[in-house]
């Protein structure tokens, strides 16, 4: 079984990635969060993989984090539940997003998930509650606002949060000094 990647990015499409590891081209689906914080081609990625073997077909599944990778093996155990669905959920909204959900059991935001309907998302918030990780300091509005200007302004979203926590950690506390001091952490005039 293949646990992870290494290799250089050589083509990507809405839903997978071409790795050359070596000489050997790897196809990987991935979820949208991944794929937009992946590297330009040609630059190197590592990605932890999960490999989903079936009568008919081999596929890999890659994720930036061993967190995520676990959730996606979390959500093949749910009945019902099966790789394209899982895939689904965790590109449907944010890592953290997901497992605020789950913990809070808004079957709304769940709802929101292409796919999902009142009682899928009741199944998953029953069945992994216990399961799953809690999510990463649950931030404030004014936190996520921030972090989404940033990757407005064309910043990757796992770099900005990087940074976006090293200014919030220095104790500021509205949007605009939020901003101000994590730019200047970007561009290297702090």
């Amino acid at each position: 079984m293949i646990g992870s990647l290494r290799g250089k990015i050589v083509s990507r499409r809405p839903d997978a990635v071409l790795i050359d590891v070596n000489g050997v081209g790897y196809a990987v689906t991935v979820t949208i969060p991944t794929l937009s914080n992946l590297p330009a081609d040609g630059r190197e990625v590592f990605l932890h993989i999960h490999t989903h073997v079936r009568e008919d077909a081999l596929q890999l599944f890659g994720f930036e984090s061993e967190d995520e990778k676990r959730t996606f093996l979390v959500l093949l155990g749910i009945s019902g539940i099966g790789p394209k669905v899982a895939l689904n959920i965790l590109s449907g909204i944010s890592y953290n997003e997901f497992l605020r959900a789950i913990e809070s059991e808004d079957i709304a935001m769940l709802c929101r998930i292409p796919g999902l309907g009142k009682k899928t998302a009741g199944r998953l918030i029953l069945e992994l509650r216990e399961k799953l990780p809690k999510s990463e300091g649950s931030h404030d509005r004014l936190f996520e606002d921030t972090l989404s200007a940033l990757v407005n302004l064309g910043y990757k979203r796992n770099v900005a949060l990087e940074y976006l926590e090293k200014t919030h950690k220095k104790g500021f506390n509205d949007i605009e000094s939020l901003l101000k001091e994590t730019l200047k952490l970007l561009t290297g005039n702090a």
